[in-house]
C-alpha cells in the first residue's frame, strides 16, 4: 500500500475527490465498532487493455456482506461497478489493487448501527504480490496459528466484514513475530480453515483438496476461479474437512486470494512441504491463471471486465 499516494483520486459517496480529502469523522460508527464491509479486487494490464478481474462477482459479494449486516448500500450493483471502473480510469492505473468499502459513518454512538448513515468509498493503487514475488516462485514459510476462526453462530464468515479481520490480525501478528510469512488458521472444531486473508489448497497424489465453506472460511472468488481452472486442466477437486497433520504430509500446499493470487507454501511449522518449493500442480494452475488474467489465454469464462 502506497501511503504517500497523495496525487491519487478516491471515489467517495458519488464524487471523485483528492486522496488527502478522503476523511471521516472520528466518531463515525465504523471507528468504534468495525461496522464495515469491503472487497479486494485486482485489475490487470492485459494484451487487450486494462481489465478488472471478476468485477461482477466481487460487487455482488460486497452487497451480500452488507445484507448480512443490514447495511443498505445507497447505489445499485451496476453503479458501484461503474464507480470502480471510473476510479481506475481517473487514476490512469494499469495493474492495480482496488478497495471498495461500505461503512456506517457519523450519526450516533452505541452498538445499534441502524441510525448511522452508510458511506461508500473506492480507492485503487499499484500493489504487487501480497506475499512477495520470490514467494510466488519459490513458496513461503507458514505457521499454524494458535488463534481459531469463529464458530458459525458468532461471526458470519461469509461476510467480508472489517470487524471479522481483528481475528485475522491476531493470527498475522503471531505469524510475523514467530518468523513466518503468514498463518494458517483452524476452525472452531480444529480443522483447517484458511490463512489470515487467503484460502488454501492441498495436493495429494494429483488430487486437489480444499476446506469446505463450513470450516469458517470466506467463499473466495479466486478460490472459485482456481477450482474452475483446475477442473478444466483435468484435476479432481474435493471440498472437505481437512485435519492439520494432512498439511505436513501433502505433496503441495498453496494459498489463493485476490491479494495472494496463487502463492505456493514451502514449509508449515518448520516442516518442509513436498519438494520444498513450488510444485508442478501449483505451477501449472498458477501459470494458467495468469495467462487468463493477463489476456494471453482466451477468457472463456468471461472473467475480465475491460475498463
Amino acid at each position: 500500500m502506497a501511503w504517500d499516494d497523495t496525487a491519487s483520486k478516491i471515489w467517495m459517496d458519488g464524487k471523485i475527490i483528492d486522496w488527502k480529502d478522503a476523511n471521516i469523522h472520528v466518531l463515525s460508527h465504523v471507528v468504534h465498532y468495525g461496522t464495515s464491509v469491503f472487497e479486494g479486487i485486482r485489475a490487470y494490464d492485459t494484451e487487450n487493455g486494462v481489465a478488472v478481474f471478476r468485477l461482477k462477482e466481487h460487487v455482488k459479494r460486497l452487497f451480500d456482506s452488507a445484507k448480512i449486516y443490514k447495511i443498505d448500500i445507497p447505489y445499485t450493483q451496476e453503479e458501484v461497478a461503474e464507480a470502480i471502473r471510473q476510479t481506475v480510469r481517473v487514476n490512469d492505473l494499469k495493474s492495480c489493487y482496488i478497495r471498495p468499502i461500505v461503512f456506517r459513518g457519523y450519526g450516533e454512538l452505541g452498538v445499534n448501527p441502524l441510525n448511522c448513515p452508510v458511506n461508500v468509498v473506492i480507492a485503487a493503487w499499484e500493489w504487487g504480490s501480497y506475499l512477495g514475488e520470490e514467494g510466488m516462485a519459490n513458496g513461503v514459510d507458514i505457521g499454524v496459528s494458535t488463534w481459531r476462526k469463529p464458530a458459525p453462530d458468532t461471526f458470519p464468515t461469509l461476510a467480508k466484514c472489517g470487524a471479522n479481520y481483528m481475528n485475522s490480525q491476531l493470527a498475522k501478528i503471531e505469524a510475523i513475530e514467530n518468523g513466518f510469512d503468514e498463518a494458517i488458521m483452524l476452525d472452531y472444531t480444529g480443522y483447517v480453515s484458511e490463512g489470515s486473508g487467503e484460502n488454501i489448497f492441498l495436493v495429494e497424489d494429483g488430487v486437489l483438496h480444499t476446506p469446505t465453506i463450513a470450516s469458517s472460511n470466506l467463499r473466495g472468488i479466486t478460490r472459485d476461479s482456481i477450482i474452475t481452472v483446475a477442473k478444466d486442466l483435468g484435476y479432481e477437486v474435493i471440498e472437505e474437512t481437512i485435519t492439520r497433520e494432512r498439511l505436513y504430509l501433502a505433496d503441495e500446499v498453496f494459498f489463493t486470494g485476490t491479494a495472494a493470487e496463487v502463492t505456493p507454501i514451502r514449509s508449515i511449522d518448520h516442516k518442509t512441504i513436498g519438494i520444498g518449493k513450488r510444485g508442478p500442480v501449483a505451477e501449472e494452475i498458477q501459470s494458467t491463471f495468469f495467462e487468463i488474467v493477463e489476456g494471453s489465454k482466451d477468457d472463456k469464462y468471461g472473467w475480465l471486465d475491460f475498463i
